[in-house]
């Protein structure tokens, strides 16, 4: 009972000191100057791979060659093998008729043929697409061998500015809820997306213009999450702000210098 006992009155501290922590917390946040945002950095993936340097396709030359100096017969190839030899004891009168005697026999040299014919008629898809050539940069079907990034055009005080899909932090949410929640905002609630962890990648502090500026209000951190597009059909997304999708190198051409800096030191683009 003693021991029952003990637990109790330590029980009693540990939850006030819990509870005074709660509270802490929840006044530090509502103390806190700063604004929160999450924001999420959407990436579609490289649909094909990029063109091999001289050096890759020497290196590439090289390592097919050896594989197929150290490679064994393939089935197909055993085949071939065997029919050719078929064929020359044929010619020499050594060849047993029973052997093919009512068989219908389909020869590997045929079924080359056949495959060759096929594959002329192939013809492979364009690497430069009609948006590429319209440098329609709302367009998914462009710089194919490259990751694509999503921009929308957002109100920031009086100025329209293109940033990553961004909303303000609510009470009783994650941040990365904030994020999912900033992606729905502008795509809808039909997008494909997988979100990459719990924590963000990065984040951006500035401080409002001295105009607005006051002692509780001072300035806005932003928290960049990442997420895949898992499908490019965008057909039931509902788009809801000007947007467009974007290479690493065209990330300049719209985005605002400090705010450039923070994106590129988690976005990779091998």
């Amino acid at each position: 009972m003693a021991g029952h006992c003990g637990a109790r009155v330590m029980a009693a501290p540990l939850a006030r000191r819990a509870a005074g922590s709660a509270r802490w917390v929840c006044s530090a946040a509502a103390r806190s100057p700063w604004k929160l945002f999450g924001a999420m950095c959407l990436l579609r993936l490289p649909r094909i791979t990029q063109p091999l340097e001289k050096e890759e396709e020497e290196v590439a030359a090289l390592m097919e060659q050896i594989e197929l100096e150290k490679s064994h017969y393939s089935d197909h190839e055993i085949r071939k093998l065997e029919e050719e030899e078929q064929l020359k004891r044929k010619k020499e009168s050594l060849y047993d008729e029973d052997e093919a005697r009512g068989k219908t026999v389909i020869m590997a040299q045929d079924l080359e043929e056949k495959w060759e014919q096929k594959f002329l008629r192939f013809k492979a898809a364009p690497r430069i697409t009609d948006a590429d050539k319209s440098n329609d940069r709302t367009s998914l079907s462009r710089k194919l061998d490259s990751n694509l990034m999503l921009l929308v055009k957002q109100k920031i005080g009086n100025q329209e500015l293109w940033l990553l899909p961004q909303v303000e932090w609510q009470p009783g949410e994650t941040l990365r809820s904030t994020a999912e929640r900033a992606m729905a905002t502008f795509l809808g609630d039909h997008i494909q997306a997988k979100v990459l962890g719990n924590a963000p990648y990065g984040i951006y502090k500035y401080k409002f213009p001295r105009a607005i500026r006051t002692e509780n209000n001072v300035g806005a951190k932003v928290f960049f999450f990442k997420a895949y597009l898992q499908s490019s059909d965008l057909s039931q997304a509902e788009l809801k702000a000007d947007y467009l999708w974007v290479t690493k190198k065209e990330l300049g051409d719209y985005l605002k210098s400090e705010y450039l800096k923070k994106v590129n030191r988690f976005l990779l683009d091998l």
